[in-house]
């Protein structure tokens, strides 16, 4: 009897994409390697991933795992043509440090359908070597029911003109928060979704799934946010972050972008006050690719 095993049975089949399949974890160490393919994907460059830092030595960024959600895509649905990156969660609790070794959790939360697409919410947790929560995010992923060759390109440039696609955003009152406009071309493309062929870095690819142009990968955009958030608040967004994006709008590889964002609310949160803002990207003629809410810590 007492060498009886229980065996765990469930309905669901071996491949298929379920709330609570549980995906595994795998063991990461933050090199300078890591956060040097970070700054040549971003353009982030803060002086604390470096050099010295408030808490001594250089700080990885607070979305340096931005690409473990991407690692295994066994929560992905099987027709990727025309999928899209739609909506960016992301808590992070506490800093850590060039050589600090994480290990980090993937499951499926979620699942639904809304308009003419299907998508799948995947969370990662991730843990320092005692086990403590760091950071915790989860990537909402849109997947089209079918292949539409017959229709042309999934999402073209035309799209973002449409009548119903403004944002306003912006109009609040409230204290403004931005940073520099740059270019993403394809080298930052390479750097930030490489080092393997994909529709964010390789123009062939990006037709095979029915885009016209290079898609820049929406987690792109989702780090100008926190470069904005971490050069405004510094360790309050290391140990109080929260963002809560939508990307509404393809952002196409050579495009200029840019962050930007409005501090709305200040509110007490026990001896400390917490920052609510009104966040958001835009190409350089006002086109909206990311729209949503961000908050830190004021330390």
């Amino acid at each position: 009897m007492g060498n009886e095993r229980t065996v765990l049975r469930t309905p669901f089949a071996p491949d298929e994409i379920y709330v609570g399949r549980d995906l595994g974890g795998q063991d990461y160490v933050i090199s300078p390697e890591l956060v040097a393919k970070y700054i040549d994907g971003t353009g982030d460059d803060n002086p604390w991933y470096r050099g010295s830092s408030p808490l001594g030595g250089p700080l990885a960024p607070v979305l340096s795992l931005y690409w473990v959600v991407f690692a295994n895509r066994d929560w992905y649905l099987p027709n990727l043509y025309g999928n899209l990156h739609a909506r960016q969660e992301w808590e992070s609790f506490a800093a850590f440090q060039v050589g600090d070794k994480l290990r980090t959790r993937l499951m499926v939360v979620d699942r639904y359908e809304k308009r003419d697409r299907e998508y799948v919410i995947a969370e990662v947790q991730s843990f320092d070597a005692g086990s403590r929560l760091l950071a915790r995010s989860r990537t909402h992923q849109s997947f089209l029911p079918s292949k539409r060759h017959s229709e042309g390109f999934a999402v073209d440039r035309s799209r973002e003109k449409a009548p119903g696609r403004v944002f306003k955003v912006g109009e609040r009152g409230g204290e403004p928060l931005a940073i520099e406009p740059r270019r993403i071309d394809q080298s930052m493309c390479s750097a930030f979704s490489g080092p393997h062929r994909n529709y964010h870095n390789d123009l062939d690819k990006a037709r095979e799934l029915g885009f016209p142009e290079i898609v820049v990968q929406g987690m792109l955009s989702v780090c100008l946010v926190a470069e904005m958030m971490t050069r405004r608040f510094g360790l309050g967004f290391y140990y109080g972050g929260r963002l809560d994006l939508r990307l509404v709008n393809v952002l196409w590889c050579n495009e200029i972008t840019a962050a930007r964002g409005l501090i709305v609310e200040r509110r007490t949160e026990g001896k400390r006050t917490r920052a609510e803002l009104e966040v958001w990207c835009e190409k350089s003629d006002g086109t909206k690719t990311v729209v949503g809410s961000a908050s830190a810590l004021e330390l």
